[in-house]
This record gives structure tokens, C-alpha cells and sequence, in this order.
């Protein structure tokens, strides 16, 4: 044991006991042997890697694991749902939400050669933590990367109409499902849960402009659905009637030929007659044509014989009215 003399101090002992010793490097061995013990939660999995070798997915649990530097593990939750934001940040969220614009990424160019300014939110999920984990260095940029490439992409070739109207949905849909393919082409074990467009506006400078434009065309849907309304009220009214009077032609036709026909019928009929008795029927169809074409005048057909005689034959012809009353008047006598 040496001993230490200072002037003026008393001398202490620096020397250490060999099972002091082993006592410290048991303790050492044993925090080193404890610090292979770790813990994943519910919604969590780890992987363990062995002089980074994959050995195996761990589920929520207490696990172990060698100690460094042998093994070590990567936790990652995996039912969390992640976001990437293009074309703006989150800065704040509590008390009041507050972002921030990227100019760099929201400016767009359309398929008609337009600019536009675009945000967009992806929400994906892990759903593959050794692919994760090995197939991609960085897996935010990495997913940063290719949903701005397929942003650009789709709207690099649809019109700047379809863009800020109808057509976010469509081009929603071929986003996430170009987002869906690159990922599964990489296999970098993530799954797209949502793809939403924010905003889809045109630059500041030209705003006014583009209100313009749109308002013309607004106008233009405007007259072209009242002439749209009008055509549908006139065209089958006119064709209505079209067909009233293409049926009254119809009628008409076989009005007459039915009456052609009545005629014609009657006609054989009298000359039936007619052949019958020649003198007869001549008499009585000459009666009834000077009844027809003198009606309403008292007539009086005088016969003579021919031979000069004072006495005169003599047809009294009245009219239809004038005989119908006659009766009448007389028996009020």
C-alpha cells in the first residue's frame, strides 16, 4: 500500500482493493447485459438487427436483445398515419393553425400550359417495417419526392379547367394511384391511406384575369343551357303538333274516301233504280235537284198536255219549313 505525505496534511491511502474492483466491472457488465432489454408499445413493432442483419420483426411486447454491439433495434409505429405536405408547411397547429407556403413546390404547370399554385396532402401509413426500414435511405424525402412527381406529372397533362373545377377528383385519384404504384414498384413497405388536394388556385398577378375569363365562360354556359332549355320546349311542341296534324290528315283521307264511296254506292244504287224506271226516276230526281238548289221559295210545276187545253196539271212544291208548319197551322183552325 503506498501512502501520499503533503506538508501540513495528513497522509490518505489511493490504493484499491482487488474485489472492489471486481465489483465494479460486475456492476458494469450487468448494466451493459440489462441495456439488451426493450419494451414495444401497442400500436408500435421493432426489428432487431444483428451487426445490421435483419433478425425478425418483434410485435408490442417486453423483448431482449443482445446488447451493443452486437444487436440493436429499430421501433417505428407503424399504425401511426403519417403526412407529407406539398406546396405548404404546418408551423403551428395549437391554439391557432398556422402554415406556411413552399413557392418552390406549389407552383404547377398545367397540360395547356398554364400555372398553377397547388397544395397537397398525402396520409400514408407503414405497413411493411422491414421494407421500410432497408429498401429506402431516406423515407420522408423518399416519400416526398415521388408524391411531387406524380403531382406534376398528372397535372402536366390535364387543362387548367379541370384542375380548378370538376376535375380535383380525377386528378386526385390518378395521384394516389401513380403514388401507390411507385411505391409498390420500390417496395419501400408504405400504403397510401388518402390523397387530398388543398387548393388549386392561379398566381396573384393574374387572378383578376382569370376571373374574367371565367365569368365570360360562365355567361357562355349560362346562354348555352337557356338555348339548351329553349330547344327541349319548342322542338316537341312542334313536333306535337306535326303529328295532330299529320293525324287530322289521316282522318280526312278516309273521310273522303269513305264519302267517295258512300257516293258512288248511292250513284249505282239510283241507276239501279233509274234502269227500272227511266221516266219516273227522272221526275223525282229532278224535284229533289230544284228542292236543293231553290230552297226556302214556294215552287209550282205546271205540266201541259200539249194539245191547248184550259186545264193545267200542277205540282205545288213548298218548302221543308213551310210543310213541316202547315199541319200545325191548320189544326189551329
Amino acid at each position: 500500500m503506498q501512502q501520499y505525505d503533503f506538508p501540513g496534511r495528513p497522509s490518505f491511502d489511493l490504493s484499491l482493493s482487488p474485489r472492489l474492483v471486481y465489483y465494479g466491472l460486475g456492476v458494469l457488465v450487468l448494466l451493459w447485459l440489462l441495456s439488451g432489454i426493450y419494451i414495444v408499445q401497442p400500436a408500435e413493432q421493432a426489428v432487431v438487427l444483428r451487426f445490421g442483419k435483419s433478425m425478425g420483426v418483434e410485435e408490442p411486447g417486453i423483448h431482449y436483445h443482445l446488447p451493443w454491439p452486437f444487436e440493436s433495434v429499430e421501433i417505428e409505429r407503424v399504425s401511426e398515419v403519417k403526412r407529407v405536405e406539398i406546396g405548404f408547411r404546418t408551423v403551428a397547429v395549437e391554439p391557432v393553425p398556422r402554415y406556411q407556403q413552399v413557392t418552390r413546390e406549389q407552383s404547377m404547370l398545367t397540360g395547356d400550359e398554364n400555372i398553377v399554385n397547388v397544395e397537397l396532402i398525402v396520409q400514408y401509413r407503414i405497413s411493411d417495417i422491414e421494407a421500410y426500414l432497408f429498401n429506402a435511405a431516406d423515407q420522408v424525402h423518399a416519400v416526398r419526392s415521388v408524391v411531387e412527381a406524380a403531382l406534376r406529372q398528372v397535372l402536366g397533362r390535364s387543362p387548367i379547367d379541370e384542375a380548378l373545377t370538376e376535375g380535383k377528383f380525377k386528378i386526385q385519384s390518378e395521384i394516389e394511384e401513380q403514388v401507390k404504384e411507385v411505391f409498390d414498384l420500390y417496395d419501400i413497405g408504405l400504403h397510401v391511406e388518402n390523397v387530398k388536394l388543398q387548393t388549386v388556385s392561379v398566381p396573384r398577378e393574374v387572378d383578376h384575369a382569370f376571373k374574367d375569363v371565367a365569368s365570360a365562360r360562365e355567361d357562355r354556359e349560362r346562354l348555352r343551357n337557356e338555348a339548351e332549355a329553349y330547344r327541349n320546349e319548342v322542338i316537341p311542341k312542334a313536333r306535337g303538333e306535326a303529328e295532330q296534324m299529320i293525324r287530322e290528315a289521316e282522318a280526312y283521307t278516309v273521310e273522303r274516301v269513305k264519302r267517295s264511296q258512300g257516293d258512288a254506292e248511292r250513284f249505282l244504287e239510283v241507276l239501279k233504280e233509274y234502269r227500272k224506271a227511266k221516266d219516273v226516276t227522272e221526275v223525282r230526281l229532278y224535284l229533289e235537284t230544284m228542292e236543293k238548289i231553290l230552297p226556302g221559295i214556294q215552287k209550282y210545276v205546271v205540266e201541259s198536255d200539249g194539245k191547248g187545253s184550259g186545264f193545267l196539271n200542277m205540282l205545288q212544291l213548298q218548302p221543308r219549313a213551310a210543310r213541316t208548319a202547315q199541319p200545325a197551322t191548320a189544326g189551329g183552325n
